[in-house]
């Protein structure tokens, strides 16, 4: 994604000195990559694309409980992120509480007490924030990360996902999205392909910053770190009134403080420090007589719509790429794993325990449930409810997938066929199947577990209606599920 002015085209800019907004031609052609959005160019109609196709396709809704966090890359991109916000979701929803959507950074109004809120209560819903609550906040309910900026540190990034991994039960989340309108993940994998140069003597701060932050090796780490020494003790004598500042800001000390205490950290502790203080790269990078934040920036007018979604599957691999995979696993461990073995030639007698063994096993080779449905969106373009149990036989067998409440439904509708059945035993097959619906497998143990033993009697009650065959009919159930 890039935006492009060609030689001589009118732009206007901000200048971040005088406050002002100009008129310009430009000298040269400008082309802009996505990770220079809302730092180099100012680019509302690309926030407003992402943000009205999330609020119209309910990915977000401000109405519920599920909370969603946004990164952004300045406080003024946070502002414009906070407005476009308000504009879309009063368009689509008629109106938009005030305290719903708000933005939480270190110049935010009592940004600790925001914070309690956003954990605490209903409201805010959406928070939009730069790098506050990148770390150590711990809000259960965060359901959506989304994500408008880039980052250079793959730490960095994985403890920005760490918000939204913490279950919630009180709200039903087992899972969390994420919302990559920036292409981290390319930008991250290319990030930690990257091999030591720390011995090269045009080296960037920012390029050492970067390996700072990422490396995994301790000698390399060292290296690098006295190489950015280095660097910094040639640069401190000529940084600029304006740099000077913005490396106290950052570093909360002098260069020459900051040189004794770089000296004395070990490996993690140098990384750690890197990715709590982003941005130290860029001032030293800043050429002499020119600092970051004075440079006007361009105000992109270029429309833009969304015009692909892409799910993410495994190493970032093609939807069919990611069904083939599923399939070669599944044929290659039906033998292997008992539970797999289970689902594809006796699912009848398949137990909870059965199921969260497939599940766990599935799940550490990055297969999930509702991973596969999207992928099967995605390559058949249609929207199939299947339970894991129908993927696995489908994979294996060549079994037409079917939305489980149907085969559920079809199911009891057999098994109500081949009885005259009284009312309280109907009753009881009906919460057999409902129940069937919501968890996937009903076993023996179920019967005198939870709602079938608090809401039908349990299998005391159970065995008087069927005979002392409650047991027996259950499994024809199960039989009639995958007849």
């Amino acid at each position: 994604m890039t935006i492009k002015y060609e030689v001589n085209d009118e732009v206007t800019v901000y200048d971040t000195q005088t406050k002002q907004v100009e008129l310009f031609n430009t000298p040269d052609e400008l082309e802009f990559e996505v990770s220079q959005f809302n730092r180099s160019v100012i680019t509302e109609n690309f926030n407003r694309a992402v943000i009205k196709h999330l609020i119209e396709k309910d990915y977000i809704n401000p109405y519920q409980e599920a909370k969603t966090l946004v990164f952004c890359v300045t406080d003024k991109h946070a502002d414009m992120v906070i407005k476009l916000f308000h504009e879309v979701c009063a368009d689509y929803h008629g109106e938009i509480e005030d305290d719903a959507i708000q933005k939480i950074t270190g110049q935010s109004d009592k940004p600790l007490e925001k914070i309690k809120y956003f954990k605490n209560d209903r409201l805010p819903n959406i928070a939009v924030t730069v790098d506050l609550l990148t770390t150590g906040i711990d809000v259960p309910k965060i359901t959506n990360l989304v994500f408008l900026r880039r980052v250079n540190s793959r730490i960095l990034f994985e403890q920005m996902l760490g918000r939204a991994t913490r279950r919630c039960d009180e709200i039903g989340k087992e899972t969390f999205n994420i919302f990559d309108a920036v292409d981290i993940y390319d930008k991250l994998q290319a990030t930690s392909s990257m091999k030591p140069v720390a011995t090269d003597p045009k080296l960037t701060f920012t390029k050492l910053e970067t390996e700072l932050t990422n490396s995994t090796d301790d000698n390399f780490t060292e290296l690098a770190r006295d190489q950015f020494v280095a660097k910094l003790q040639s640069k401190r004598r000529h940084l600029t009134d304006t740099q000077q500042q913005q490396f106290e800001a950052v570093t909360g000390q002098s260069p020459e403080a900051f040189i004794k205490d770089l000296q004395t950290m070990d490996s993690q502790e140098i990384a750690d420090w890197f990715v709590q203080h982003q941005g130290l790269g860029e001032i030293l990078d800043a050429k002499l007589g020119q600092s970051s934040p004075s440079k006007p920036i361009i105000i992109s007018g270029h429309d833009d719509e969304v015009i692909e979604v892409r799910h993410g599957y495994g190493d970032n691999q093609k939807p069919e790429d990611y069904l083939k995979a599923f399939d070669n696993f599944v044929n290659a461990n039906s033998n292997r794993l008992a539970a797999l073995e289970l689902v594809i030639k006796r699912p009848w007698e398949l137990t909870r325990r059965h199921l969260k063994e497939v599940a766990m096993e599935l799940d550490n080779n990055a297969f999930r449930e509702q991973d596969l449905k999207a992928a099967w969106h995605d390559v058949k373009n249609e929207d199939i409810a299947a339970s894991i149990m129908g993927f696995i036989r489908q994979a294996a067998l060549g079994e037409a997938l079917k939305p489980w409440e149907d085969r559920v439904n079809e199911a009891l509708q057999t098994l109500l066929a081949v009885n005259d059945w009284t009312t309280p035993q109907k009753n009881w097959l009906e919460a057999i199947a409902k129940q069937t619906i919501a968890t996937t497998v009903v076993d023996n143990k179920a019967l005198d577990n939870g709602i079938l033993k608090d809401q039908q009697g349990g299998i005391r009650r159970a065995n008087k209606l069927f005979d002392n065959k409650a047991e027996e009919v259950l499994e024809e159930f199960h039989k009639a599920l995958w007849k």
